[in-house]
């Protein structure tokens, strides 16, 4: 009994394509893309806003990254003065986790793709 491949099939798409481009006698080299590739890395970037304390906000960078104090003071008064900073940098997954659990804290948080 033979194997059927539908035609939706990533295998019977790399088959097709690789019959209709190559020609005979000829190596053909596929790179694909590792995970590594796709992982680019990704800020958390808190944004300034009217309502909460700078020592509130230190508190947090302290309580949910492990800062010490000095660094937490120092994010938050970029925030304060610039009127947004990039408190975390990393993988994506990580990085939707803090942008939540920083929006918990009711911090003005969202996510960006890093610069390379």
């Amino acid at each position: 009994m033979g194997t059927e491949i539908h035609s939706s099939s990533p295998e019977r798409l790399r088959v097709r394509a690789a019959t209709t481009t190559v020609d005979p006698g000829t190596i053909e080299t596929v790179t694909e893309k590792t995970k590594g590739d796709l992982a680019k890395p990704w800020n958390v970037v808190v944004q300034n806003d009217p309502i909460n304390l700078m020592s509130y906000v230190t508190m947090v960078f302290q309580k949910v990254f492990g800062y010490p104090r000095q660094k937490a003071e120092l994010l938050m008064m970029e925030v304060h003065t610039r009127g947004r900073s990039i408190v975390w940098t990393g993988g994506r997954e990580p990085a939707e986790h803090y942008v939540r659990v920083l929006q918990q804290y009711h911090l003005w948080t969202i996510l960006e793709p890093a610069e390379q």
